[in-house]
């Protein structure tokens, strides 16, 4: 990811947001599902998948030994497999985000941090930029913030985008994830819609889902997010990233938005800087399928650790 600090933000023409055809969107999902991968390709793709992932521990029972057992995870995934990729990053509440940093060291895996009231987004303006500069001080690499999904609901389109643009410019150096909670949007045209005033407001990268809410993270949701990443590249030069986030814990279906990804947007964003997995059990499957792939023999999910 590129610095985004020159981004002028403009808000947006909303009335100019193509309306979502939600039987095309349905139709091009159903041909991603059918595609046949052949077995070189098929673990070319389930590797960069891991490389893809964001471990998560979001519990309010987290502690410091958990957040570390993660984070050695996420930099040996299977040590009977030496030669697979570390996943890009590690994400915490705030008050471990010091702990993963320090565990990480010297891993290149980022410190992914929530902020802004995650996952309700139900706090004051200040509360929230205070939760991001903490965070951000306390070393997260990227913030996840979450909208204010009553304000957009209700119109109030303005309130969103300058929440985006000051929780944006309170991020410093970091990088801004805006979590859209798609769940809670109801309608395709209103996913489109938020994607838009994300990216405008200064979002590198937008996400499906916190994953605390059902339906999390859809390929028919994710579909119309990478459409809007399209054409707002098309419209700015610039590039955006792309994070679904819950509901997807099959090798099978990681394959499938990879395919998706990459005749939506292109081999550029085929890479951890610009897509991500938000996925708390996708990384077991995807080791299990590798694993598979290289000795024709499945292992138990025993044989993997759970965290």
């Amino acid at each position: 990811m590129h610095s985004q600090s020159q981004v002028e933000l403009v808000f947006p023409d909303l009335s100019r947001v193509p309306h979502v055809d939600e039987v095309g969107i349905e139709e091009r999902v159903s041909r991603f599902q059918t595609r046949s991968i052949k077995k070189a390709s098929k673990v070319h793709a389930l590797t960069l998948a891991l490389s893809m992932m964001d471990l998560t521990t979001l519990e309010g029972q987290d502690t410091p030994g958990k957040v570390r057992q993660l984070c050695y995870k996420g930099r040996h995934l299977h040590d009977a497999c030496p030669d697979l990729p570390h996943v890009a990053a590690i994400c915490v509440y705030p008050s471990m985000t010091r702990i993963a940093k320090q565990a990480l060291a010297g891993s290149g895996i980022k410190v992914a941090s929530v902020a802004t009231a995650f996952p309700s987004g139900q706090a004051s303006r200040k509360v929230k930029l205070a939760d991001t500069a903490f965070a951000v001080a306390e070393g997260a690499d990227e913030v996840d913030m979450v909208i204010s999904r009553g304000e957009f609901l209700r119109g109030e389109y303005d309130y969103v985008f300058d929440e985006i643009a000051a929780i944006k410019e309170a991020c410093g150096e970091a990088h801004l994830k805006v979590i859209l909670e798609t769940g809670e949007l109801s309608t395709l045209d209103n996913v489109r819609r938020a994607s838009v005033l994300a990216m405008h407001a200064g979002a590198d990268f937008i996400k499906t889902s916190t994953g605390k809410v059902q339906p999390a993270a859809t390929m028919p949701v994710t579909l119309v997010m990478l459409q809007a990443i399209r054409d707002y590249f098309m419209e700015t030069g610039r590039m955006v990233g792309m994070k679904p986030a819950g509901g997807i814990s099959t090798a099978k279906l990681a394959v499938q938005y990879l395919v998706m990804l990459r005749e939506t947007l292109g081999q550029a964003w085929l890479t951890p800087t610009w897509f991500r997995f938000g996925a708390s059990r996708l990384a077991n499957d995807v080791l299990m399928q590798i694993v598979k792939e290289k000795t024709g023999a499945y292992q138990s999910l025993d044989y993997f650790s759970k965290d």
